[in-house]
């Protein structure tokens, strides 16, 4: 299991904003679904993807209060496509995308507030059986853009709402 602990600060025109704290692990990632390269060795692929999800959790933690702590652990990563091992014009492998190579990825999180009050936890097992059909521009997709549309779309109706109703009825601290 590889750990890595992110603390997040924005600067904002006002000042510095501070963000939720994020810790991301991921379990056996040799074993995951499909994190296969096509042209670079698989340990520094499996590095990629992995520093990759990182990111996107963290760039989430950025929307959240200051003082909020977020444990992350992935358990599989299944990427959009699949490897085609004698696709390429020499025979060198290329991943394949198409709409039956959906992306999913499954992980288990706990978010807490401030006072240590759990305001989110479970197993999330998440696939995007529609990816094909988002609209993007033409030559301009980011390296896992499926992948992270997927966990935008569940931050922003699982994460988000959860944070603003328990932000409403959390218990304010006089000062």
């Amino acid at each position: 299991m590889r750990n890595s602990i992110l603390a997040i600060t924005l600067l904002a025109m006002s000042g510095v904003v501070a963000a939720a704290e994020v810790t991301v692990s991921f379990e056996q990632p040799e074993k995951f679904t499909d994190i296969r390269p096509t042209n670079e060795s698989k340990s520094r692929y499996q590095e990629k993807v992995t520093q990759a999800f990182e990111r996107f959790f963290t760039d989430y933690a950025a929307k959240m209060p200051e003082g909020y702590t977020w444990q992350v652990s992935v358990t599989d990563i299944d990427l959009a496509g699949d490897i085609d091992y004698f696709a390429g014009p020499t025979g060198q492998p290329l991943r394949i995308v198409k709409d039956l190579y959906s992306p999913a990825v499954r992980f288990t999180h706990t978010l807490r507030d401030n006072y240590g009050e759990e305001v989110l936890s479970g197993e999330e097992r998440l696939r995007d059986m529609g990816f094909m059909q988002r609209i993007s521009k033409v030559g301009t997709r980011a390296e896992f853009e499926f992948e992270q549309k997927m966990l935008d779309d569940w931050f922003t109706k699982t994460v988000q709402p959860a944070v603003t109703q328990h932000a409403a009825i959390a218990p304010k601290v006089a000062q």
